[in-house]
C-alpha cells in the first residue's frame, strides 16, 4: 500500500535513555526465538524530539488509505471456516476466535478479520505464536505503521512498540488512586493527520488476577443519542491532542504544548459504513465554534455516555500469549491496573494508520443498518 510520507529530518533530540529493568521470562523466550538482538538493551529508547514542529512534520501530508475490511465479503466465510469455534463475547462489541494463528492467515482471511473487527469493534485470538517481526507484517497489510518518535520498541523493528507498565512506572509514580499504564479512556493517536486504524496488542507476560482491559463501542454510544440530539453533534469538528507535549521553538518559554488536530465528532468507518461517536475523555479537547463552558458541557456528556453505559462496553481477562486487535476508529478502551504492580506484564503493540476521519450525514447507524431498531429509536422520515 501506499507509505505514508515521513519527514526523518528532526535534529533536535533529547538523550536516549538505558532502561536496567529484568524482562519476565515468557518476554524474554518470545524474544530470543524471534531473533530480536537484545545484546543492546531493551528496549530500545528513540532519541525524543523537542520541538513542536519537528513531531508536526513526520507525518504531514495525507496518503490513500485502501481499508482492507472495505475488500472483504460480508459473509467472511474463509476466515470462519477455517475457525474451530467463533464467540461474541458480549452482544454489542467483542469476539473471540480459536483454532486461527494470526500468522497463518491468508490474505483473504486478513482482509476479512479487518471486516469482523470494523463490525465488532475488538477480536480476540488466544494461545498465539506470533513474533514481533509477524506482528509487523501484519501491520503493515493493515496500514502505515505507525512509528512514535519517543516511546519505547523492540530493537530492530521500529513500528513495534513495547508495552511494559513495569517500565513507565520507572517514569512516572504509580498508586492505587493514580494507577499507571493506559488506565484512562482513550483511543490511540487521535492526534494523528490520519489516526489509527487497527491496533494489535499481544500480551505474552500478563498478572495472574487482574489486569483486564475495557473496551466500550462507538456505534453503540452514537445510538443512545438520542436522534435530535445527534443532530447537534452531527458534522461538528472537535480538537484532539498528542499524549506527549513539546516546546514551541519560536517561544520555548511558554512551556510546553501538544500537537493538535481538528477531526470530527462522529466519524463513519469506511468498511462498514456505519456512524460512529468518536470522542474520548483523554484526547479530545474541545469542540470548534463553541465556548469553551459550552464544549465542556456537551463533551463531558458525551463522555459519559460512552463510559456509563456498561452494556455497550467489554472487559477481557487476557491470557499469556493472547492478541488483541480493535479499530480505534469505533471504539475506546481502558487497560486497568488493579494488579498494583504486583505481577509482571509485558507485550507488544503494532497500530496501523487509517483514513483521514470523515462524516456522512446518509450514512446509516449500526442498528439501522442491521435492521435491529425498536420502536423508540425509529428516525421520522426527513430526518
Amino acid at each position: 500500500m501506499p507509505s505514508a510520507p515521513i519527514d526523518n529530518s528532526i535534529v533536535d533530540v533529547a538523550e536516549p535513555r538505558k532502561d536496567t529493568i529484568g524482562l519476565p521470562e515468557p518476554a524474554l523466550a518470545r524474544l530470543t526465538k524471534a531473533g530480536v538482538d537484545l545484546s543492546n538493551g531493551y528496549p530500545y529508547r528513540p532519541s525524543r524530539p523537542l520541538y513542536l514542529d519537528d513531531v508536526y512534520r513526520i507525518r504531514s501530508k495525507e496518503w490513500k488509505h485502501d481499508d482492507a475490511g472495505a475488500r472483504a465479503h460480508k459473509s467472511k466465510s474463509a476466515l470462519f471456516s477455517a475457525a474451530t469455534k467463533v464467540t461474541d463475547l458480549t452482544t454489542h462489541i467483542g469476539t473471540e476466535i480459536e483454532g486461527l494463528q494470526l500468522k497463518d492467515l491468508t490474505d483473504q482471511q486478513k482482509d476479512e478479520l479487518a471486516l469482523l473487527i470494523a463490525e465488532r469493534s475488538v477480536v480476540f485470538f488466544r494461545n498465539q505464536d506470533i513474533s514481533p517481526q509477524q506482528q509487523l507484517a501484519l501491520g503493515r497489510y493493515y496500514g502505515e505503521v505507525e512509528v512514535h518518535p519517543q516511546v519505547a520498541q523492540v530493537p530492530g523493528h521500529p513500528g513495534v512498540t513495547v508495552i511494559w507498565p513495569d517500565l513507565q512506572a520507572t517514569e512516572r509514580s504509580v498508586s492505587f488512586r493514580q494507577p499507571g499504564g493506559a488506565s484512562r479512556w482513550h483511543s490511540d493517536l487521535v492526534h494523528e493527520l490520519q489516526p489509527a486504524g487497527i491496533t494489535h496488542l499481544h500480551n505474552d507476560t500478563v498478572p495472574p488476577v487482574g489486569g483486564d482491559t475495557l473496551w466500550a463501542s462507538g456505534y453503540s454510544a452514537y445510538e443512545k443519542l438520542s436522534p435530535d440530539f445527534r443532530k447537534i453533534i452531527d458534522g461538528k469538528l472537535a480538537v484532539y491532542r498528542s499524549a506527549h507535549p513539546y516546546l514551541d521553538r519560536s517561544n520555548p518559554d511558554c512551556g510546553p504544548k501538544h500537537i493538535e488536530r481538528v477531526h470530527p465528532l462522529v466519524r463513519v468507518h469506511p468498511a462498514t459504513g456505519w456512524k460512529a461517536l468518536w470522542v474520548n475523555r483523554t484526547f479530545t479537547d474541545r469542540i470548534v465554534g463553541l465556548d469553551r463552558g459550552e464544549s465542556d458541557a456537551i463533551l463531558n456528556y458525551l463522555f459519559g455516555v460512552y463510559e456509563g453505559n456498561v452494556d455497550i462496553q467489554l472487559r477481557f481477562k487476557w491470557t499469556p500469549g493472547t492478541s488483541a486487535l480493535w479499530d480505534n476508529r469505533v471504539t475506546i478502551h481502558n487497560a486497568n491496573w488493579d494488579y498494583g504492580g504486583k505481577y509482571p506484564r509485558h507485550g507488544t503493540r503494532v497500530t496501523s494508520l487509517a483514513e483521514k476521519p470523515y462524516f456522512d450525514d446518509a450514512a446509516p447507524t449500526r442498528r439501522q443498518a442491521l435492521g435491529l431498531l425498536d420502536e423508540g429509536e425509529l428516525i421520522p422520515d426527513g430526518q
